[in-house]
């Protein structure tokens, strides 16, 4: 009898935690305060809009601007001299031909994009463009002072986040800046040197994440991030093509998505005041996958399309 009663006891005890949760879910700000960013950004141009302007040049940014993006997305390194410049790549090959590391050359001698550069979500498709220059992140800063941006720190280097996070302060942008990273070491660094800047998810807290909402724990915990920023699942092997190799299989990314692509996951963070941001989408058949799964903003390399696809869209 007793035992039974245990086991009563434990299925309802069971019961009401599911109900909690499931309600908690839907209605987050019975347990917490409603993010307030400075921004909301539906259109984001990956590296500047790297399909139709060579990635991460000032002709990329003015271009997307012109056509009505939101908030730019780039990554920064430092230069032999101390310079932050804006970059994907630490070496050089693939962007300018010259097999260097952007570490080991001082500003003024850093080589050229090339004059047709391949988008890496769109491989077989080229951006091209008149400026070739690798830019200065301040130079971004001083002609674009309003601008939403999304900053990616690749290196595990304490003297560029402390420049960038100087450079932020100079220009007073700690509120539309945000910090992004893979790495969660990179992250607490950015965070400690400048807390008053929004952040993202890392890889680390992402996982963290879904096993929270697998779990029904989600709506009880509190999160410091204020952007989700997550692939596309789709557009691997289809539009990227991936260096992992259990990326390479089919199922993988299938299952990928199911696990990850959660509406109601995402409908729980939008109420707790964060955005969602699914990136790279370069085909609208894939801006509209992202809108649909709950995504609040699109990053694409292809700002013209992303202004033409949301102005037949208003209601998105």
């Amino acid at each position: 009898m007793d035992a039974e009663l245990g086991v009563g006891l434990l299925v309802v005890a069971v019961g009401c935690y599911i109900l909690c949760s499931l309600y908690l879910l839907r209605n987050p700000l019975i347990l917490h305060k409603k993010k307030r960013l400075a921004f909301y950004s539906r259109h984001i141009s990956h590296r500047g809009g790297g399909g139709e302007r060579i990635e991460n040049t000032i002709e990329a940014f003015t271009h997307a601007v012109d056509v009505g993006t939101e908030m730019f997305e780039l990554d920064c390194h430092l230069t032999r001299d101390g310079y932050v410049v804006v970059c994907h790549d630490k070496y050089l090959e693939r962007q300018t031909g010259s097999d260097v590391d952007i570490s080991l050359v001082k500003f003024q001698d850093l080589p050229l994009y090339r004059e047709k550069l391949e988008v890496t979500f769109s491989v077989g498709h080229f951006g091209t463009g008149q400026d070739r220059r690798i830019a200065l992140l301040e130079d971004v800063f001083k002609k674009f002072p309003h601008m939403p941006i999304n900053i990616e720190v690749k290196q595990n280097n304490d003297l560029l986040i402390q420049k960038v996070s100087a450079l932020v302060k100079k220009y007073d942008r700690d509120n539309i800046t945000v910090w992004a990273s893979d790495d969660s070491h990179i992250m607490a660094k950015c965070r400690k040197q400048n807390p008053y800047m929004p952040y993202s998810f890392t890889m680390r807290r992402g996982i963290l994440l879904l096993a929270l909402y697998y779990t029904g724990l989600l709506p009880f915990c509190p999160l410091g991030e204020s952007l989700l920023q997550f692939y596309l699942p789709r557009v691997i092997n289809r539009g990227y093509i991936p260096e992992e190799s259990y990326l390479k299989k089919r199922f993988m990314v299938s299952l990928i998505e199911k696990l990850t692509m959660r509406k109601s996951l995402f409908e729980h963070l939008v109420k707790r005041g964060m955005q969602v941001q699914l990136f790279v989408c370069n085909t609208e058949k894939d801006m509209a996958a992202a809108f649909a799964f709950g995504a609040t903003g699109v990053m694409s390399d292809y700002p013209t399309m992303l202004s033409d696809y949301l102005k037949k869209h208003p209601a998105i």
